[in-house]
């Protein structure tokens, strides 16, 4: 969105959380917990970008003569930070998959019900059968719904069509989305998702698909900036999965990979032996993977959420923390495993089952999460010259934030320096 507008200026807040210092790399151990928190604090927004971040006093009197032609918001008890980034969704799919969560609920596994037809096969048969428009429609209401909690950017993985018609489809209407939705979308290709069943018998012929057809066309259209791949007992295995990651390397897709979820698989090693941009999941990762992912600055991206609804043990934060593994969060919004769009809810299950601090888990669904999808330079901490993007809680510090768990506090969201949000409804 490129709207023309007044300046912003942002006045008084209880706390802003500037995270600032962190655009070059993400935050690591003890820096994570490094907020950068101004009391009283106040930004200018002008042009889509941020100008000036300080004191409420110090701001007003640099700006005191252009005081009459800016757009006042008050923050007087209230709570500011970057706007959210979520860097693991599955925004755009058709359908959904309540039946499983009853299934599940008596006993069944997620592994036993993808294997009987269900999980990400339930899923892209209705993806396929689903036309542009209907895929459009109902993605866009799961983006107005991340909006309304906070959220700024998103990362959307394909993944669900498993055909190459069917993953471009999945693609064109991510495009279509970021250009037209407030919300800044950055898309992955996953086409090595799962195994579709009509390769059951001959899963490596489809693993030559994807390489051989899917990536050079996904890659020649532009239609994506990443390239993930399930490795999993079951899925793709470590083998199959680094030649898929490495053929996008080859075509300009930068790796990303599904890791350890289900059991240990050495995906966290492969991971930091390619080069990936992040591993996610990783609730059953080694510690040797876990060492190896410090060492090559491979970031973390932890889904507590999927962990929370498949009744799991979620991945062990703490332990990657103290390692020296950067971590960001997110919400693995998809129709199976995390049908939830709230980014929030996420840095509270962070908090109460991955053994971070509630600085820690605000930190990872911005900075951190920002530089999972190589946008660190521009979004995830408020400092001048970044883009505009603002949240505002309706709490008086960080802390409620995540105290208060299981409810939207956002007041207002600014999407490169225009209002989106105001009193917690679409602008």
């Amino acid at each position: 969105m490129n709207k023309q507008t007044k300046p912003v200026f942002i006045r008084n807040a209880s706390q802003l959380v500037s995270l600032a210092g962190g655009s070059e790399a993400p935050l690591v151990g003890k820096r994570m917990g490094e907020l950068g928190i101004i009391e009283n604090g106040s930004v200018w927004l002008e042009d889509g970008i941020i100008r000036a971040v300080g004191r409420d006093d110090e701001l007003a009197e640099v700006y005191r003569d252009r005081l009459q032609e800016a757009e006042i918001i008050h923050a007087s008890g209230r709570l500011v930070t970057p706007g959210l980034v979520d860097p693991h969704t599955h925004l755009v799919h058709a359908g959904t998959r309540e039946n499983e969560f009853h299934m599940r609920l008596q006993g069944a596994t997620y592994m036993e019900i993808m294997n009987n037809g269900g999980g990400i096969h339930a899923t892209t048969s209705a993806t396929r059968k689903a036309d542009h428009e209907t895929l459009f429609a109902q993605s866009k209401k799961r983006l107005d719904q991340f909006l309304l909690h906070g959220v700024t950017t998103v990362e959307a993985k394909s993944g669900y069509g498993l055909t190459l018609e069917d993953e471009i489809k999945q693609l064109e209407v991510a495009k279509q989305l970021n250009e037209q939705h407030a919300v800044d979308i950055v898309s992955t290709f996953m086409g090595a998702h799962a195994v579709p069943k009509e390769f059951k018998e001959n899963p490596d012929r489809f693993v030559e698909l994807v390489i051989e057809e899917m990536i050079p066309e996904v890659a020649r259209r532009g239609l994506a900036e990443f390239n993930d791949v399930f490795c999993e007992r079951g899925v793709f295995t470590p083998e199959q999965s680094k030649r898929i990651l490495e053929a996008g390397v080859k075509h300009g897709l930068l790796p990303k990979i599904h890791a350890d979820e289900i059991e240990p698989y050495e995906g966290a090693e492969l991971a930091a032996d390619i080069g990936a941009v992040s591993a996610d999941h990783l609730l059953r990762a080694s510690d040797n993977g876990i060492r190896m992912m410090a060492e090559k600055g491979v970031i973390a991206v932890l889904l507590p959420g999927t962990a929370f609804f498949l009744m799991a043990e979620s991945a062990n934060g703490r332990k990657m923390i103290d390692a020296g593994v950067p971590v960001a969060i997110s919400t693995d919004c998809n129709p199976g495993s995390s049908p939830t769009v709230s980014l929030p809810l996420i840095m509270n299950l962070s908090c109460l089952k991955m053994g971070m601090t509630p600085a820690e888990a605000l930190a990872g669904a911005t900075i951190n999460a920002a530089h999972a999808i190589k946008r660190g330079h521009e979004i995830g901490s408020i400092e001048p010259g970044k883009k505009a993007d603002i949240a505002i809680f309706d709490v008086p510090n960080y802390l409620v934030l995540q105290y208060r768990y299981g409810v939207n506090h956002v007041h207002t969201v600014i999407k490169a320096g225009v209002k989106v949000v105001d009193g917690g409804r679409l602008a």
